[in-house]
């Protein structure tokens, strides 16, 4: 049997939603005469022995304590493991550690952090012991950003296949979306803010597309900043998305580490659909409004959140660590992309991207299950050895099988 999965910080808002994602996975493999070997971890065996009470049932998982700064016991949690994730953040905050020991031991790790300024100093310490260890990180294997990174690697393999090229441009669209925050989320980015309000170089880090890409096929051409503006493509005013920060530099990087297969030239950007410009009088109006409205919107949330007054006021009103969305309001999420790519010589390829759930919750415990199963059960050391991965560099095929099947994502073309 493969060493058990262990998910560490299992008591956390995402962990209890991945909990209890692989508990059903467990029974349903049971009784087809399978298992899904996994184990939790956490710091408060009260809350662990609680979280076993609500998942119920027979083959209740056993746990194991660990706190995120105790390298020690984090050590017996690689010692045991066959992959290791992660839901313990804000991970600039408390995710070092785990990373360490997880190197130093060639144990492999799966999380969802979207604080590419943490991902980028991990990297910058840690990937070269990681490549002789035979240690595979994998960040991002959430909401951001396995949608943007799978959806763009199966459009590019969907334009190999019928137009015999790979696309220079890609195009992310938000068509739909329905979810909501939790208290993790929001802690992550108030750290981010508060991280670049006090650091020059960092807020020009996070000026770089190309902050992810290893320093020697860092592309030098300039990408596209999306605005408040009328997009042909797709038939809609378009603003800037809030995930577009994190997401594009994790595709650029995917691009990188696969040898850019998509060019030194390859450009990305993403945006969320405002209101379709075939929209007469008002309707169209009010698609330009809103896109306006969120193109100022967003930096100006930032902007609060690096400012220590408004920043606390922000946090009396937002939702804490351990707060999220209801279980209600997880099932009835989604979201629904669409991805439009151009090759060098004018050709298009459209394809969209369907899920269920929250993204960021209900969703996000799914996708980061089967990114770990994936790379437990469906990746070799030999194909994929030791170093810092993305999904699309280090799972792509298997892992939009897994999706596909077993969490609730549909991966289409559109037309050609």
């Amino acid at each position: 049997m493969n060493k058990p999965l262990i998910v560490f910080g299992a008591t956390s808002f995402v962990g209890q939603i991945l909990c209890r994602y692989l508990h059903e996975l467990n029974l349903e493999a049971q009784a087809e005469g399978g298992s899904v070997n996994w184990l939790m971890a956490a710091r408060s065996e009260e809350k662990l022995k609680r979280l076993q009470q609500e998942l119920g049932g027979p083959h209740v998982p056993e746990y194991r304590l660990a706190d995120a700064g105790n390298e020690t016991q984090l050590r017996a949690l690689c010692d045991e493991a066959g992959v290791i994730i992660s839901t313990v953040g804000p991970y600039a905050l408390y995710g070092e550690p785990l990373i360490k020991v997880c190197v130093e031991t060639g144990t492999d790790y799966c999380d969802l952090t979207g604080e590419t300024q943490w991902i980028r100093r991990m990297i910058e310490r840690y990937e070269a012991q990681a490549r002789v260890s035979g240690a595979r990180i994998v960040h991002c294997c959430g909401f951001d950003s396995i949608p943007s990174d799978l959806g763009v690697w199966f459009l590019q393999q969907q334009a190999q296949q019928q137009l015999g090229t790979h696309c220079q441009h890609v195009k992310m669209r938000v068509r739909k979306f329905k979810g909501g925050f939790s208290g993790g989320t929001v802690a992550s980015m108030m750290n981010v803010a508060k991280e670049a309000a006090s650091d020059p170089a960092l807020r020009r880090e996070m000026a770089d597309p190309y902050s992810l890409c290893p320093p020697d096929s860092k592309p030098q051409i300039k990408q596209h900043k999306i605005t408040a503006t009328l997009d042909e493509d797709v038939d809609s005013w378009i603003a800037p998305f809030v995930m577009e920060a994190i997401n594009t530099r994790v595709v650029h990087r995917s691009n990188a580490l696969l040898g850019q297969p998509w060019g030194a030239d390859f450009q990305y950007d993403e945006a969320v659909m405002t209101r379709s410009s075939g929209a007469k009088g008002s309707g169209e109006n009010k698609g330009r409004s809103r896109a306006k409205l969120t193109a100022l919107g967003q930096p100006l949330m930032m902007l609060g959140m690096a400012v220590p007054p408004t920043r606390w006021l922000m946090s009396r009103f937002l939702p804490k660590p351990g707060e999220g969305p209801s279980p209600e309001m997880q099932q009835k999420g989604f979201f629904d992309l669409v991805f439009v790519g151009h090759t060098h010589d004018k050709r298009t390829i459209r394809t969209t991207l369907y899920g269920e759930r929250d993204p960021g919750y209900g969703a996000t415990g799914r996708m980061l299950g089967q990114a770990a199963l994936c790379l437990r059960d469906d990746v070799s050391r030999e194909d994929k050895p030791g170093g810092f991965w993305t999904p699309a560099s280090a799972l792509a095929e298997p892992l939009i099988a897994r999706l596909e099947a077993n969490a609730g994502l549909s991966f289409k073309v559109k037309s050609a």
